[in-house]
């Protein structure tokens, strides 16, 4: 058995001196911040006096809680940090372990996609769970649809609720004025907001990053102004109330004579438009899916690759990055109006209040922490935040809290999302010799 040298454990000890002075700096200077964010916030409270005169108590108590909290959870965090990632070594997976979690990986998609068939038929009696999977199927097919700005072709888009704005106003006004049905207006909806999203896409041909960022949040922000100060059109702040129900195809879901119930000869409940709904919003959420991927597969899914990874690179192969990006924008465009269209004939009214910037950071949150370019981890980031949300309801105040925590937590191990998916669609299996006779100036 043989010792370690001296001078190896000095080495050693002094490393583990280091990791522990930075990991102890890094806390203090991480409760110094919490310090001076918290002091006016929880320290000291204000409020106006029954004369009018500002008063003022101070919870020193719970700021110091909150501060101690901070400085220890940034050290425990520092220490699962280097217990869990690589530090000199690479921590070998067993060949049995990595086949059973890639074949979790497969079954996943397929398990949750029969689960979500069967959630009607299991829960038919909760309306208050249908809803809720109404709810989330429909930040699925949002997050799916920014997916294809951000994901795939890389352009950080804020103003993503301005499509899902344009196609539900788009269908309240075309079912209330014209009296088309809900199948015709679809169509009509996501065509406009596509239309939209060519026009957001030409000023922003040149932008990248953060400078994207700024335009399309103002242009999101701009359809909201508009949507409130055109009254003739849009009813301004009071909205749009009646829209028309959908149908199958022409045939209403309600307690007459000629509705599903009477024609099929069974008892009519209120039950069966909310199962209706959620299997049409899971019909247009996998249609999205759908085309998504076909899209990867062809020339123009394979340039948003491109364009995401490199421009410059983009435009020295000769792809046409005007097009690219308009192309990309009117896609996830055309896919927010579809979702926009299906929450204006489930709600039945429509205001301006529906459509806020809130709406684009909990989308654009979703596609970032299920993974930008997953389909799966959209699914299940929506899943977990917009029922998370739900679950955690009753906690109040505490609930963001905890998402605050998730949510770093997150980014901290799972930098790239729950399911990040960066790979090419098309790549060489195998490498390839090239003769040095190609291998010059015009081959």
């Amino acid at each position: 058995m043989t010792t370690p040298a001296p001078a190896a454990t000095a080495a050693v000890a002094a490393k583990r001196g280091l990791g522990a002075a930075f990991i102890f700096k890094k806390a203090l200077i991480s409760a110094l911040v919490a310090l001076v964010l918290f002091s006016l916030m929880i320290g000291v409270r204000t409020e106006a006096g029954p004369e009018g005169q500002l008063i003022y108590w101070t919870r020193f108590g719970d700021l110091g809680a909150m501060v101690a909290t901070v400085f220890f959870g940034s050290i425990a965090i520092e220490l699962l940090r280097q217990w869990w990632g690589p530090i000199e070594t690479v921590r070998v997976i067993p060949p049995r372990v990595t086949s059973s979690l890639a074949l979790a990986r497969r079954a996943i998609a397929p398990i949750l996609l029969i689960f979500t068939f069967l959630v009607p038929v299991i829960f038919y009696d909760q309306r208050y769970i249908l809803d809720l999977g109404i709810l989330v199927l429909t930040y699925v097919m949002l997050g799916w649809g920014l997916n294809v700005v951000v994901g795939l072709a890389g352009l950080l888009d804020l103003g993503y609720v301005a499509f899902y704005a344009v196609g539900a106003y788009s269908y309240a006004l075309l079912a209330t004025n014209f009296d088309l049905s809900f199948w015709v207006c679809l169509p009509l909806a996501g065509i406009l907001a596509a239309f939209w999203g060519v026009l957001l896409g030409f000023p922003v041909l040149r932008l990248r990053g953060d400078y994207l960022a700024i335009v399309t949040l103002a242009f999101g922000e701009i359809i909201r102004l508009v949507i409130i100060n055109w009254q003739s059109l849009t009813g301004g702040p009071n909205g749009i109330s009646g829209i028309p129900r959908p149908s199958l195809f022409g045939i209403p879901l309600s307690n007459t004579d000629d509705g599903l119930a009477a024609l099929l000869g069974i008892e009519y409940s209120p039950t069966h438009r909310i199962v209706f709904l959620f299997y049409l919003i899971l019909a247009l959420a996998l249609l999205t899916n759908w085309v998504t991927i076909r899209l990867r597969r062809l020339p123009i899914g394979r340039a948003w690759e491109a364009l995401r990874e490199d421009e410059v690179a983009c435009r020295a192969l000769g792809i046409n990055t005007t097009t690219t990006k308009l192309t990309a924008f009117a896609t996830g465009a055309m896919f927010g109006g579809f979702a926009g269209a299906f929450f204006a004939t489930r709600q039945g009214f429509i205001s301006p209040e529906s459509f806020t910037f809130q709406e684009s950071a909990l989308v654009l949150a979703i596609v970032v922490l299920g993974g930008m370019g997953s389909q799966l981890g959209v699914a299940l980031a929506a899943l977990a935040m917009i029922g998370g949300f739900e679950l955690f309801r009753g906690l109040d105040q505490y609930r963001m809290l905890v998402f605050g925590v998730a949510m770093v937590l997150l980014m901290i191990w799972r930098p790239r999302g729950l399911i990040g998916h960066r790979a090419p669609t098309v790549f060489l299996e195998h490498s390839q010799t090239i003769s040095s006779d190609l291998v010059k100036e015009g081959r």
